[in-house]
């Protein structure tokens, strides 16, 4: 790219980083994702992530806690599964 300067030499995927950066990805999660991208295979990078618990083994009042702490309305008269549903689409 002209006018650009080069990532650096711990970059390992010149491409994939600046894609990202063109993204608006900071560079330090850029030039992460480009070295972890190169370290194994694109795919495996993209399976990774967190590992969020599920809703449904969580307790109503543990889910309306978070409902409130998110700014959900109308939480107080909603049954588990309408919070879930909720949670999910907030």
């Amino acid at each position: 790219m002209p006018g650009r300067k080069s990532p650096g030499s711990s970059v390992k995927d010149d491409g994939l980083y600046e894609k990202l950066r063109e993204e608006g990805n900071s560079k330090t999660k850029s030039a992460r994702i480009a070295n972890a991208a190169n370290n194994s295979s694109r795919s495996t990078v993209a399976r990774k992530g967190g590992k969020a618990s599920s809703h449904d083994d969580t307790p109503k009042s543990e889910l309306l806690a978070k409902a409130k702490k998110i700014g959900i309305k109308g939480r107080s008269k909603m049954t588990k599964k309408e919070l879930i549903k909720a949670l999910r689409n907030h």
